[in-house]
């Protein structure tokens, strides 16, 4: 999961569970999305990157550059 890049579907930031979606195993799969830095956010069809994984669906997130 780590490194992985997904597509923001419910708002990542302070205060807030978001939700990204990750191309998995051939299909989309949804996961509870927090940002890596606390101070950031992310709205709805920003891409972003997965930095830590806590199973079974939580990620920790950081914007997608390049």
């Amino acid at each position: 999961m780590v490194g992985m890049r997904g597509k923001v579907t419910g708002r990542v930031g302070p205060g807030l569970v978001g939700e990204i979606m990750v191309l998995v195993r051939g299909g989309s799969e949804a996961f509870l999305a927090y940002p890596v830095n606390p101070g950031e956010s992310f709205d709805i069809g920003q891409l972003v990157t997965v930095v830590e994984y806590q199973a079974p669906r939580t990620v920790y997130v950081q914007a997608t550059f390049g």
